[in-house]
């Protein structure tokens, strides 16, 4: 019987297919005790299937490239942490041991250990790592019974969920899953930003689907809208063909703009630079005609590994990033490295209250004096081979730009007698994502020489809302008018200091949201490669004196509703 499920549409795409329900990640596993001569082999057991899902782990993150990497890495380094946690090992070997439970009811019971004292927390960042425990004893619990692991056969199937892990977006589209819909969820949470980079259809909130859709039944998913159809009928899939036809010749449009410029009606020519963090990423950004990199990973360089990159390591990477962009303008971000990621190497603190708020970006580099100076140098033996400029991440002071700016001075002394052919001027920039830097700017934009706001941080910071945190939900969001109204003086104060800046968050490679950024005077955009050309379309399709005439309805908007209305009539006609 037909039924139409409303979620909201995360991820644009339009799938048709029979649905594959997987239900929550809850061990239903009853109250087994083993024998004492069977306790050693359950040890064994266990650790076997543990060392299986770090295998499969590691595997996914080797197949992973570029800024897909980063946004997956993140929660693949994160679930490493986990399996190699002393507390959650100890306590399985100790219930066992003790309690001689089976290795099934040790997971169940150290599982509801461990996640009720994260939710006890009073912090909302470990409040929501609970998710990141049910996956991880998830993995284990199917490596244990290896016939239940995984979803085989699922090739041209809709998965039916509660939620999904970034981890596991990119594997199930490898493994032939047409389209996502989930029951909980974010459209701006890291899966939902994951699928739209892989363009995987994916809907979310959709309240219901769970009950009342069931494996084999046939389901239409748009994307765009986040409805969901069960049992279409023929209209829907009539329906379906026209949105399939549309997104074909959509793709086509897009792909003859890969030489265009980026020019909106009245002539003003907009720059689009690329978010990258592998030679992949610098390949696929030339190949698209953006302007430069406007923000290069280098975080990738320090992780999953046991002990730092050198100077001489560092500066082949960076000098074949600049290389690779041949000529055009490459934007390399110091390391952004904190404790919510897996670092093996001993840089971050372990166990910081709050991971987000604490020791990272360029306040880890300046506390490791001789890390920051063998990045610095570098970075600076690569300005040789093209321009080049570096960005500091996590700024909140005006010190801290000038005790790094006092280092990279020293630096380019001491290369330039040695011998080395490094640039002229090397522009120093810095990340506006702490709320402090944006209201300080005035008082040490005269220390820096570009600036880039990173929403994705400033809006959470600006908000006190987890955008991982599905209780915020409604709070996380850019359209808050505080978080425009800051960004908005951060561009004015930029361009009447003469200083280029660029929106490089989430924020940027939302084509809905370029219309209001161009309102606000923004002139560069730094973005996943995978949106640009449909922000470049969506670009050329915008008058910029029209809408930086509008800008003022835009401010006197008191909500993200006034908000939303300005977008939705300042929104460009695309043909």
């Amino acid at each position: 019987m037909r039924q139409t499920f409303v979620g909201h549409g995360a991820s644009r795409g339009s799938a048709l297919g029979r649905a594959r329900v997987r239900l929550p990640h809850v061990l239903e596993v009853v109250e087994e005790h083993i024998p004492a001569k069977r306790v050693e082999g359950e040890i064994v057991r266990l650790h076997a299937a543990i060392a299986t899902v770090r295998e499969e782990m590691f595997a996914l993150r080797e197949r992973l490239h570029g800024a897909l990497a980063h946004e997956v890495g993140e929660f693949l380094d994160l679930h490493s942490l986990l399996l190699d946690d002393p507390e959650l090992l100890q306590g399985l070997d100790e219930l066992i041991r003790t309690g001689r439970y089976s290795a099934d009811y040790a997971l169940r019971l150290q599982r509801d250990r461990i996640a009720s004292v994260f939710q006890t927390m009073d912090d909302a960042y470990f409040r929501s790592r609970v998710d990141d425990i049910d996956q991880v004893i998830g993995r284990i619990h199917a490596a244990l019974h290896r016939h239940d692991a995984g979803m085989p056969g699922v090739a041209g199937e809709i998965l039916v969920t509660d939620n999904v892990a970034p981890a596991e977006i990119a594997q199930l589209q490898a493994q032939g899953v047409m389209a996502i819909v989930t029951t909980t969820g974010s459209i701006l949470s890291h899966s939902a930003i994951l699928a739209r980079s892989l363009h995987l259809p994916l809907v979310v909130g959709a309240e219901g689907a769970l009950q009342r859709i069931n494996d084999g039944d046939v389901l239409a998913v748009d994307g765009a809208t986040g409805n969901v159809i069960l049992e279409p009928d023929a209209n829907d899939l009539r329906a379906h063909r026209g949105r399939v036809r549309e997104l074909a010749r959509e793709r086509k449009q897009l792909h003859r703009l890969r030489r265009e410029p980026t020019r909106t009606i009245d002539g003003v020519d907009i720059k689009l630079y690329a978010n990258a963090e592998s030679r992949d990423d610098v390949a696929e950004a030339h190949a698209l005609g953006a302007a430069g990199v406007g923000l290069y990973r280098t975080e990738f360089l320090f992780l999953q590994r046991n002990e730092l990159p050198d100077e001489e390591e560092q500066f082949r990477v960076y000098r074949d990033v600049v290389l690779g962009m041949t000529g055009r303008a490459v934007t390399i971000r110091t390391l952004d490295l904190g404790a919510d990621k897996a670092d093996r190497t001993g840089l971050a603190l372990r166990d910081e209250p709050n991971p987000a708020l604490g020791l990272r970006g360029v306040r880890l580099s300046l506390a490791r004096a001789g890390l920051l100076e063998a990045q610095l140098r570098a970075l600076v033996r690569a300005s040789g081979y093209g321009p080049l400029r570096i960005l500091l991440p996590m700024i909140s002071t005006r010190e801290e730009v000038r005790q790094v700016r006092a280092t990279l001075k020293r630096v380019t002394l001491e290369l330039r007698e040695q011998g080395h052919a490094i640039a002229d001027n090397i522009p120093l920039g810095a990340m506006i994502e702490v709320p402090a830097a944006a209201i300080a700017l005035p008082a040490f934009i005269g220390s820096v020489d570009f600036l880039s706001i990173g929403t994705n941080d400033l809006v959470q910071y600006l908000l006190a809302a987890d955008r991982n945190n599905e209780a915020l939900t409604s709070l996380y969001t850019p359209l808050h008018p505080a978080v425009i109204r800051l960004v908005r003086d951060v561009i004015q104060l930029a361009r009447k200091r003469d200083k280029p800046v660029a929106v490089c968050g989430e924020m940027a490679g939302d084509s809905h949201f370029a219309p209001m950024l161009l309102a606000l005077g923004l002139m560069e955009f730094s973005l996943h490669p995978a949106t640009l050309l449909e922000l470049r379309r969506t670009i050329r399709h915008c008058d910029l004196a029209q809408l930086q005439s509008r800008a003022p309805a835009l401010l006197r908007a008191r909500d993200r509703a006034g908000i939303e209305e300005w977008i939705a009539e300042n929104a460009p006609v695309v043909a």
